[in-house]
């Protein structure tokens, strides 16, 4: 009977562990941040959340118009999913941006959707840009983490982003959570914080400094965190090469324009190294997300059924959600989601209508940012 009572509990207290894996790595996450955690695991058992950068920012021909996006202008709804940039913040004269930054989250969030935060971020420590050449080619991490000559200014950059993330409030007072994934494509060398310019260790301290200060320093407990090689590895190790630890992410994600049509189509190799995140999430209980992916100008008017959700739908596979890239306002070339009379419109909407995908219209009916308590299906 004893040893009866033993494995009973043993089972219980394993059971009860398992479970308590699923959620936020910030203990003190606030309840809607909670509730889109469970949210998105829900979802992505069952289907994908469609997103694009910028999308309620600008468009094709049109900058800074309340309520409008090329995607709503299609079929519609927004996208399920917007993305930002944090790239403004270390701008000068920032205060606009903030400004303007603030109410298109706002905005989203009180129509029922969620945003995803990129940091395109400016070389804190010389004039130039993100980019590697734009960055006066020299190596920054080393300067940014304890004990480099740029910490300090690194932590008055993050305390910015905290003072912000925690003003960024909906309808009800309440912080409007957002996935945040910064120092994305690091594995590549186009930005400054990529592979060739710092060390395996370099990079995951400046990624758990600036977590920990994030969240346990300035307390910030809406966001969540999410970590997104670019394409370039062929197994879970090469992928986690500069993983900082399952205590320091949220979600796991890749960025693939190469093998979705940019450089070649090879949907297979896409879906494999898809399958490689999905799988490490689900074995880890992190939620897993296609974090980047399009085709610019879609010359391909089939693409959104015969390439990305032939991909998508790939047996075995649970993304939370897709992203694709912005629609340049001015640019005729620099766009990644359809717009009215693109010839990729019906093949998009027959995408919409597919009962796999969300838009902002299903996220909104199912009032995500409340804890679910039945499996989630679009309507």
């Amino acid at each position: 009977m004893k040893k009866l009572l033993a494995l009973f509990s043993l089972i219980i207290i394993t059971t009860m562990h398992s479970m308590g894996q699923w959620k936020p790595i910030d203990p003190n996450a606030t309840k809607q941040t909670r509730a889109l955690f469970k949210s998105l695991k829900k979802i992505q058992k069952r289907g994908v959340i469609f997103g694009h950068q910028h999308a309620t920012e600008y468009g094709r021909g049109w900058y800074g118009e309340d309520n409008r996006s090329d995607v709503k202008s299609v079929v519609g709804s927004h996208p399920g999913i917007i993305g930002v940039d944090f790239s403004g913040f270390t701008r000068r004269d920032s205060s606009i941006y903030k400004t303007n930054l603030k109410k298109v989250v706002e905005d989203h969030y009180n129509r029922g959707g969620i945003t995803t935060v990129a940091w395109h971020f400016y070389n804190p420590m010389g004039k130039g840009g993100f980019y590697w050449k734009g960055s006066d080619s020299i190596n920054v991490v080393p300067r940014l983490i304890p004990g480099g000559d740029g910490h300090e200014q690194y932590k008055m950059i993050l305390d910015g982003i905290a003072e912000w993330a925690k003003n960024v409030k909906g309808e009800n007072g309440e912080k409007v959570p957002m996935i945040f994934r910064p120092f994305h494509e690091f594995d590549g060398g186009w930005f400054w914080w990529g592979a060739p310019y710092c060390t395996v260790d370099e990079f995951k301290t400046l990624w758990r400094f600036t977590v920990s200060y994030l969240r346990d320093t300035k307390g910030v407990h809406n966001f969540i965190y999410a970590f997104s090689p670019d394409n370039r590895f062929s197994n879970v190790e090469e992928f986690l090469a500069r993983y900082p630890g399952d205590e320091w992410a949220d979600m796991v994600g890749m960025d693939n324009y190469g093998d979705m049509g940019r450089d070649h189509y090879d949907l297979e190799t896409a879906a494999k190294k898809l399958k490689i995140v999905s799988d490490y999430a689900i074995k880890h209980k992190k939620l897993a997300a296609f974090t980047e992916t399009g085709l610019e100008s879609i010359p391909n008017d089939k693409w959104w059924t015969e390439a990305l959700l032939k991909v998508l739908k790939t047996k075995g596979l649970r993304m939370s959600y897709v992203l694709v890239w912005r629609n340049d306002s001015r640019s005729k070339t620099h766009y990644y989601a359809p717009h009215p009379g693109h010839k990729s419109v019906p093949d998009f909407e027959v995408f919409y209508n597919d009962k796999f995908t969300w838009f902002e219209k299903d996220l909104a009916a199912k009032n995500i940012y409340k804890k679910p308590r039945k499996p989630l299906n679009r309507q």
